[in-house]
């Protein structure tokens, strides 16, 4: 009877040591799970592809103002095609149609004689906008109605040229001095040639073409077939 108990207790012992194990066998996995084991690694998700006509590259940058806007296709390349103005607001030069060459006045200033001497001649503007003279004039006896038989005349240049600007009705000056006649009559040139007589001279504007005049009393006797001009001016000259 001693023996069977201690079978029992014997055997008893070994399923209680087998119920731990197995305990312990189910537990192990799962706590092995829970500390110890890495995490699975995550789904990879591609990257989002860089917009190439978006915002970042179209928009603002490429496509805005930075690119096509004001500072590239806008107001400094775009709106800069307007000619600028000439300084002082003067304008263009003077074409033939836009001015009027008067008839000379007998200057106040002219050398000792009894031929000219010296005429003074003004150029009008009758344009309806500014405009601007610059230069000598040429000058030439008229050929009686025949161009092909004007005899231009030897100018000599009296002081500086410079531009004139003529506002609508605004005038410039030149004064013609001329190898005077001496004498009565039909007077002699000291120089012994014969003197000329023209009823007109032919003046020519630069840029403005070539202007028959006349002289407001009398005509043109002059020698040599010589004049000094000065630059077209402002300022009448005496």
């Amino acid at each position: 009877m001693q023996y069977t108990a201690g079978v029992r207790r014997t055997a008893a012992a070994l399923v209680a040591a087998a119920a731990a194990t197995a305990l312990m066998t189910g537990c192990g996995p799962a706590d092995d799970g829970a500390t110890g084991a890495p995490p699975a690694p995550a789904a990879s998700v591609p990257a989002a592809p860089t917009p190439t006509g978006g915002s970042s590259t179209g928009g603002s940058s490429g496509g805005g103002s930075s690119t096509g806007g004001s500072s590239t296709g806008g107001s400094s390349t775009g709106g800069g095609g307007t000619a600028p103005t000439p300084a002082g607001g003067a304008g263009k030069p003077c074409t033939i149609s836009e001015v009027k060459v008067s008839d000379a006045e007998q200057a106040a200033v002219r050398p000792p004689g009894t031929g000219t001497g010296a005429a003074v001649v003004a150029v009008t503007n009758t344009s309806k906008h500014a405009c601007t003279l610059n230069g000598f004039p040429t000058v030439a006896g008229a050929g009686n109605g025949a161009p092909g038989k004007n005899l231009p005349l030897a100018t000599t240049h009296s002081g500086t040229a410079s531009t004139v600007p003529l506002a609508p009705g605004a005038r410039a000056w030149t004064k013609l001095t001329f190898v005077n006649v001496q004498g009565e009559a039909d007077g002699y040139c000291v120089s012994g040639a014969t003197p000329a007589s023209f009823p007109t001279l032919v003046v020519g504007v630069p840029g403005a073409g070539s202007h028959q005049i006349a002289m407001t009393d009398g005509t043109f006797a002059l020698c040599d077939n010589k004049a000094t001009v000065t630059a077209f001016s402002a300022a009448k000259p005496s």
